[in-house]
C-alpha cells in the first residue's frame, strides 16, 4: 500500500506540473490587463503603453492599460498584490514604489515579497531646473544661493515618494543645502508653478522639460545620470557639477503578483527585453532621452531590491516622516 500511495502521489504532481506547463506554454490566452499605478500622460504611462502595444503583437493578446492612481501609488500596486497570481494582471513598477516601501510602512503589501519582478522597461535621467528668475546659471551658484538664504527656495514634485521628491531630497542630503519640498497631487501642476515662477527648482524626466528647456521657459542646470544625457548634452551631471554621488534617475518596469508560474514570467521578460531592444523603438526612445533596460528576471529582483535599500538611506538620514 505505501508503494501504491507513493505512486499516486507522484502522479498527481505529475498532473499538477503538465498543467501549470501547458496554461503557460498557451499563455497568454486571453486580454492582459496593466495596472498603471499614476494618471494617465506621464512618461511612465507612455513607455509602458508603447510596450503593451508592442506585446499585443507579439503574444497575439491585447495587453490593456488601466491607470489606478491615488496613495502615492499604494492604491494600484495594492490592487495587483491581491490578484490571481495567473499572469493576466501586471503592475507598472518605478522608483516610487521602491521609495514607498520605507515610506508607507503600514501599507497592505510588501513590495519584494507580495509581487514579482518581471522585467524592465526604461530609465531615463532626471533634470534639475530653474525658473529664469532665479539668479543662478550653475548647480555651484544654486548651492551657494541655498546656503546663504536657507530655507528660501522651495522645489515642487508630483507627491511624496515620487522619483522627483526623491531626487530633491538626494541634493538635500548630499549638498547639505536647506530647500523646502512642496508636494503636488501629480506633475502637472508641479510643472505650471516652475513656469509662473511660484516655485524655484524642480527635478523632471528628461523628455518632458527639453522642450520647455529648449524654449527658454526653464534653465537646466544638471542631469542626474552618470553621464550627460544625449538629449541635453551641454548640461553637465550632478555629479560632474560637484554634487559627488548624485544619482537619481526614473525608471519604469513590470512585477507580477507573487506566485505567478515562472514560465509564465520568464516568457513575459523575454518577450519584453526583445521588444526594447528592437531598433526602431531603440532610437526612439533614446531620441526621447530614455534609454532601454535589458536584465534577467533576477537581475531585475536585485536591482530593485537595491533600490529599496538606497532610497530607505535616504529618508532615513533626512528624517523624512513616514507616511500612515
Amino acid at each position: 500500500m505505501p508503494i501504491l500511495r507513493s505512486v499516486a502521489v507522484l502522479l498527481v504532481v505529475a498532473g499538477l506540473l503538465t498543467s501549470v506547463t501547458a496554461h503557460a506554454d498557451d499563455y497568454p490566452s486571453r486580454p492582459v490587463k496593466i495596472i498603471v499605478p499614476f494618471g494617465a500622460g506621464g512618461p511612465t504611462d507612455v513607455f509602458t503603453r508603447a510596450i503593451a502595444d508592442e506585446l499585443h503583437k507579439a503574444l497575439r493578446q491585447p495587453f490593456v492599460l488601466e491607470n489606478r492612481p491615488g496613495a502615492g501609488t499604494t492604491i494600484g500596486t495594492d490592487l495587483v498584490a491581491k490578484a490571481p497570481p495567473d499572469g493576466y494582471t501586471l503592475l507598472m513598477v518605478s522608483g516610487t514604489q521602491a521609495v514607498n516601501e520605507t515610506l508607507y510602512p503600514r501599507k497592505a503589501y510588501r513590495l519584494m515579497q507580495d509581487l514579482t519582478p518581471v522585467a524592465p522597461l526604461i530609465d531615463t535621467d532626471l533634470v534639475l531646473v530653474v525658473h529664469p528668475s532665479v539668479p543662478a546659471h550653475t548647480v555651484g551658484e544654486l548651492l551657494a544661493l541655498a546656503r546663504a538664504k536657507p530655507g528660501t527656495l522651495n522645489y515642487g514634485s508630483s507627491g511624496p515618494g515620487s522619483n522627483y521628491h526623491m531626487a530633491g531630497e538626494l541634493l538635500r542630503n548630499l549638498a547639505g543645502v536647506d530647500i523646502v519640498h512642496v508636494p503636488y497631487k501629480g506633475s502637472t501642476g508641479a510643472r505650471n508653478d516652475i513656469l509662473s515662477g511660484q516655485i524655484q527648482l524642480l527635478f523632471d524626466s528628461v523628455p518632458t522639460m527639453a522642450p520647455m528647456i529648449q524654449a527658454g521657459m526653464v534653465r537646466a542646470l544638471g542631469t542626474s545620470g552618470l553621464q550627460r544625457s544625449p538629449t541635453l548634452p551641454d548640461v553637465p551631471t550632478l555629479a560632474e557639477a560637484g554634487v559627488a554621488g548624485f544619482q537619481a534617475t526614473l525608471w519604469v518596469g513590470l512585477m507580477a503578483p507573487a506566485g505567478t508560474p515562472a514560465l509564465i514570467v520568464e516568457r513575459l521578460n523575454r518577450e519584453i527585453g526583445r521588444i526594447v531592444q528592437q531598433p526602431d523603438i531603440k532610437a526612439a526612445w533614446e531620441k526621447q532621452g530614455a534609454t532601454p533596460m535589458v536584465m534577467s528576471q533576477a537581475q531585475f529582483a536585485a536591482f530593485m531590491q537595491a533600490q529599496v535599500d538606497k532610497w530607505a538611506k535616504v529618508i532615513a538620514d533626512n528624517r523624512i516622516q513616514p507616511i500612515n
